[in-house]
């Protein structure tokens, strides 16, 4: 059984930072895209980061990028997302996934496994 556990969620002022943590354990599985995801309260899943494991090419939803940085450490398994200049409309649960086999990275229907979140609150 694969586990991502995500930490690093917060209670932050505006224009503050969190870096949060994804690490997977369990049974070696292969994982060629892990994404970050984000829902905030009534609204649906979307993505946020994406970044491929063996090359390390990122995506970055546009709402984020220049202040999200997603990055990963092959040695700890573990998958990061820095937040910068968080806004109040950052305020969501925070979701890592991984992608066995590369897909569409924006559709979260593509991601094989899922965290169970981190909750982010950005006060104004």
């Amino acid at each position: 059984q694969v586990q991502l556990v995500e930490s690093g969620g917060g209670l932050v002022q505006a224009g503050g930072s969190l870096r949060l943590s994804c690490a997977a354990s369990g049974r070696t599985f292969s994982r060629a895209v892990m994404g970050w995801f984000r829902q905030a309260p009534e609204k649906e899943r979307e993505f946020v980061a994406g970044i491929s494991w063996s090359v390390g090419s990122t995506s970055y939803a546009d709402s984020v990028k220049g202040r999200f940085t997603i990055s990963r450490d092959s040695a700890k398994n573990t998958v990061y997302l820095q937040l910068n200049s968080l806004e109040p409309e950052d305020t969501a649960v925070y979701y890592c996934a991984a992608q066995s086999a590369p897909r569409a990275w924006r559709d979260s229907a593509a991601y094989d496994n899922w965290g169970q979140g981190t909750q982010v609150t950005v006060s104004s």
